[in-house]
C-alpha cells in the first residue's frame, strides 16, 4: 500500500441478518456520514481497505461480507441473487435505519446496489457502481441448457483448491491481477483465505458460489428495475477491464472495439446516470487505483 496513505483501523462486527450470522467490517465513527460498501464475487468486505484509506473525508464505512463470503454464514441450499436485496435491507435496518443510504458496490456488489436502488428508491440517497453493469442478456432458449448445468453442478458440488500457504494465495492474486503489489496481495490473502496448522491455506468463501445459476438473465426485467431508480447514479468503469468486452461480446451488445460503448448504452437506461472511466486499471480498480477512484466517488457521495 502507498506509504503516504495511513491504514485506517477497521472494526469487526457480527450481526443477525434474517436469522443468519453475518460479518461486517466498519471504519470510522458511527456519528460520521455513512456509506455502505458491497464487495464483488469471491471477495470480502475488507477488500475495500485501500479505497477507504484513500478517502479524504470522515466517513463511517460499512462493508459486510455478503452471504457465504468471508466470515458470513454459508447457505446449504445455494445462493439466489434476490436474497442479496433482502440481506441488504436487513443490514440497513441495523446500521443505517434513519436516513437514505449512500451505496457503493463493486461488480456483484454494484449490481446489488443498482437493483436495490430501483426496488427501494426512497431508501437510497446515492449509488456508485464500480464495474457492476449487469451481465450479458440471455435468450429464453438458454433455459434448458442452464437448468441442466445447474442440476449437474448439484450432483457434483464444486470445491476450492488447497494452497501450500497464504503466500500461495497471494501469488494467485498477483497472477490474476499483475498490477497488484505484493503487500496488497498479502493483505488480501490474509482475509480471503484461512491458514491451517500445517501452513496450508484455503479460501474462506463457500465454493457453492461456483454453481451455475439455473435461471435466464432477462435484460428487460433489469431495465424495468433500473428505470425505477431515483437517486443520482455514478457508474465507474476501468479502462483495461474485461467486463465491457464481455458485455459487448454478446449478440445483443452494440459496442465498439473497446466494449465501453455497451457500458454507455446500458448507463443511458438509468435516469440521470453518469459514467466515468479510470485509467490504468483493470476490473479490480479499487485495488489498482484507489486514490483515483476515491477522487471520483467522494465528491459525488458528498453531494457534489
Amino acid at each position: 500500500m502507498p506509504e503516504e496513505i495511513a491504514i485506517k483501523p477497521a472494526t469487526s462486527h457480527y450481526v443477525d441478518v434474517r436469522g443468519e450470522r453475518h460479518h461486517v467490517q466498519t471504519w470510522g465513527e458511527p456519528t460520521w456520514p455513512r456509506i455502505v460498501l458491497l464487495h464483488g464475487w469471491m471477495d470480502v468486505g475488507m477488500s475495500f481497505q485501500f479505497l477507504v484509506d484513500a478517502l479524504a473525508r470522515d466517513w463511517y464505512a460499512i462493508a459486510p461480507d455478503l452471504r457465504g463470503f468471508g466470515r458470513s454464514a454459508w447457505q446449504a441450499q445455494g445462493y439466489w441473487f434476490y436474497d442479496y436485496f433482502a440481506d441488504l435491507e436487513a443490514l440497513l435496518a441495523h446500521f443505517v435505519p434513519d436516513e437514505p443510504v449512500r451505496l457503493v458496490g463493486h461488480s456483484l456488489g454494484g449490481n446489488i446496489a443498482m437493483g436495490y436502488a430501483g426496488l427501494r428508491p426512497d431508501r437510497v440517497a446515492r449509488v456508485v457502481s464500480l464495474e457492476g453493469f449487469g451481465i450479458p442478456a440471455e435468450s429464453p432458449d438458454a433455459a434448458p441448457r442452464k437448468v441442466a448445468a445447474w442440476l449437474a453442478g448439484i450432483a457434483n458440488p464444486p470445491t476450492f483448491r488447497t494452497y501450500d500457504s497464504l503466500a500461495g494465495v497471494a501469488d494467485r492474486l498477483q497472477k490474476k491481477n499483475p498490477r497488484l503489489p505484493r503487500d496488497k496481495a498479502q493483505f488480501l490473502a490474509s482475509h480471503w483465505a484461512a491458514a491451517f496448522p500445517d501452513g496450508s491455506a484455503k479460501l474462506v468463501s463457500d465454493p457453492r458460489h461456483k454453481l451455475p445459476f439455473p435461471h435466464v438473465y432477462r435484460m428487460d426485467e433489469i431495465d424495468a428495475i433500473w428505470r425505477n431508480v431515483t437517486a443520482p447514479v455514478l457508474w465507474v468503469a476501468a479502462e483495461d477491464s474485461e467486463i465491457p468486452r464481455w458485455l459487448a461480446s454478446h449478440p445483443e451488445g452494440e459496442a465498439g472495439a473497446d466494449g465501453l460503448e455497451e457500458v454507455r448504452r446500458r448507463a443511458a437506461r438509468v435516469p440521470g446516470a453518469r459514467l466515468e472511466i479510470v485509467a490504468d486499471a483493470g476490473h479490480m480498480l479499487h485495488h489498482d487505483q484507489p486514490e483515483q477512484v476515491a477522487r471520483l466517488i467522494e465528491p459525488f457521495l458528498a453531494g457534489g
